[in-house]
């Protein structure tokens, strides 16, 4: 990969990176999960867009070729432009860390000899992380109590590992019955950012979740859940917006209003710090988190829920005042 790029390192001062750029591009790209690769290509097209480019591969050229200086302007105009439209600031850094990845990589590789300079914007401390908390967990689960078709054992066993385990919604859909091993009790998840898969251990109740659905979908290989078309049998790997639809519609028939799935990894969360006493690093360790910052969110807003009144906390978790 980076053999190809250093052959084309230029020799003066003024910097033509059109000759590299689909290389640089693609080895930009390598690598990354499906879902990664998406949200890349939407950040870079976005970019691309702002800086009056017809593709993605003319973004190099635009905003290499004209020094550091330059394109720590062409950032910091862009940083203002995505603020200009309102988008949230996840969003904002998230496509500025991809420009930064872009450039650290032409640099890695000869291309240029600098890196962007430009930060990303201040993000709001979480609000709430609790998300519908175990007894909202439960009211999910009773939704299901009258459902024994294969939609109805699905989704408790899709529920329980969002909750038992934690795990985010692309997780759960990216499992393979391979990935499963009911007889030892175990299941095997890649993580959000990984590359290896992290064995964890099912809980009885998941476990008796996950048997359930499998007797009703079968044991042939492929993807644990599914889309059920009208027969109830399985009819392709089941899609992230779908986990969330199917969390949203469960939530509202509990009588808890819009329930997101990620709702349930911060309930998991928050329910283990509370049953660990706010150890954030054995919690790291059940929620995989990279940042050990993240879980320090999670605990304060935790601690924070427990000292002050029910009335009060309401005011607190819409508008992050105290």
């Amino acid at each position: 990969m980076t053999d190809a790029l250093v052959s084309l390192r230029p020799t003066g001062q003024a910097l033509d990176a059109a000759p590299a750029a689909p290389r640089l591009l693609a080895a930009f790209l390598a690598g990354r999960s499906p879902q990664t690769l998406r949200a890349y290509r939407k950040d870079l097209q976005d970019f691309a867009g702002f800086l009056g480019v017809a593709t993605v591969e003319a973004i190099p050229g635009a905003l290499l070729g004209g020094g550091q200086g330059a394109a720590n302007e062409l950032a910091l105009g862009y940083r203002a432009h995505l603020q200009g439209r309102g988008l949230a600031p996840a969003t904002v850094n998230r496509r500025l860390a991809a420009i930064r990845s872009l450039v650290k990589l032409a640099r890695v590789v000869g291309l240029v000899p600098w890196a962007l300079d430009v930060d990303g914007v201040r993000s709001e401390t979480y609000r709430d992380t609790r998300g519908p908390g175990r007894q909202g967990f439960r009211l999910l689960l009773a939704a299901l109590n009258d459902r024994t078709d294969a939609k109805g054992l699905r989704d408790r066993a899709l529920l329980r590992l969002l909750f038992d385990l934690g795990l985010r919604r692309a997780e759960a859909v990216r499992l393979d019955v391979a990935d499963l091993d009911l007889s030892a009790g175990t299941v095997d998840v890649l993580g959000k950012g990984r590359t290896q898969k992290a064995r964890l251990t099912l809980p009885g109740p998941t476990r008796e979740a996950l048997a359930a659905w499998l007797a009703a979908r079968g044991n042939q290989p492929g993807p644990v859940f599914t889309s059920c078309d009208r027969a109830g049998k399985g009819s392709g790997r089941l899609t992230g917006a779908a986990v969330y639809t199917i969390v949203r519609r469960l939530g509202i028939q509990a009588g808890l209003g819009k329930v997101r799935s990620h709702g349930l990894r911060h309930a998991a969360i928050t329910e283990a710090l509370d049953l660990t006493g706010g150890d954030v690093r054995a919690v790291q360790r059940f929620g995989r988190h990279r940042d050990l910052r993240t879980l320090q969110r999670y605990d304060d807003n935790r601690k924070l829920r427990h000292e002050v009144a029910p009335d009060e906390w309401s005011r607190v978790a819409i508008d992050g005042t105290s």
